[in-house]
């Protein structure tokens, strides 16, 4: 992959995006993971005195907070932080009140609040400011419908959503995104220790080699296809009923 040319494009694409939408620039979140540092470079290459961090934690690991601090530092990003785990403390109560859900289900139906309420807060900062909202999610994920629904596959723009995540990565060291950063596990850091590649059951090699040439180990093909089914829903505008008339 050219990585340059990559990059180029996608920095031609956000302004021409964000000019047709009549907007002035992007506010995105930064996670302190690979996909969204790759696009908050690319995104302060396109509006450099218009992007805009946002640094959501909720319950999450301080190595997180200092990834994502580093990269701004280093690439000289706006950023913003924003403490919603008061929020998701004072909400969660009253969500459980009237019906609560045990197990994994219910580790998951919690863990969900989280980017829901990051798409809030960062729809309140892009609507203040003019701005549109672009999300980091890749194609390689977006394939599977491994995204919280309106939470956060709520955005404007998806960048990275024709890469996969071994092109993400390839252009993370394009970029010279910190090392420190390229070489953790990818994680939505929805609970202690979750990894994408544990929750998901499958490694992101196997996902990408199944998306690239349809083949894999009959078991991973399994999981891959179950994903692909079951989050059709997700990759779709809500259906509407029509009237017969």
């Amino acid at each position: 992959m050219n990585c340059e040319a990559v990059v180029q494009h996608l920095v031609k694409w956000l302004r021409e995006q964000v000019s047709a939408a009549g907007a002035r620039g992007v506010v995105f979140g930064l996670s302190g993971g690979v996909d969204s540092s790759v696009a908050a470079v690319i995104a302060k290459r396109a509006f450099p005195d218009n992007c805009l961090a946002l640094l959501m934690p909720c319950h999450s690991p301080v190595t997180d907070i200092m990834h994502s601090q580093e990269l701004t530092a280093k690439f000289n990003i706006p950023y913003r932080m924003v403490e919603i785990e008061n929020a998701y403390n004072l909400l969660l109560p009253q969500f459980e009140s009237f019906i609560k859900t045990e197990g994994n289900r219910g580790k998951l139906i919690r863990a969900n609040i989280k980017p829901r309420l990051r798409m809030i807060t960062l729809y309140y900062s892009a609507q203040s400011r003019n701005y549109l909202v672009m999300g980091a999610t890749n194609k390689s994920e977006l394939s599977i419908g491994y995204t919280t629904k309106y939470g956060d596959s709520a955005v404007d723009l998806q960048l990275l959503g024709d890469l996969l995540k071994k092109e993400v990565y390839e252009i993370a060291h394009y970029l010279e995104i910190p090392d420190v950063i390229i070489n953790k596990p990818p994680s939505a850091g929805l609970w202690p220790d979750q990894t994408d590649e544990k929750e998901m059951g499958i490694t992101y090699e196997e996902l990408d080699r199944y998306l690239e040439t349809g083949e894999g180990e009959p078991e991973v093909v399994a999981i891959i296809e179950k994903m692909i089914r079951n989050s059709g829903h997700k990759r779709q505008m809500p259906p509407i009923a029509i009237i017969p008339g």
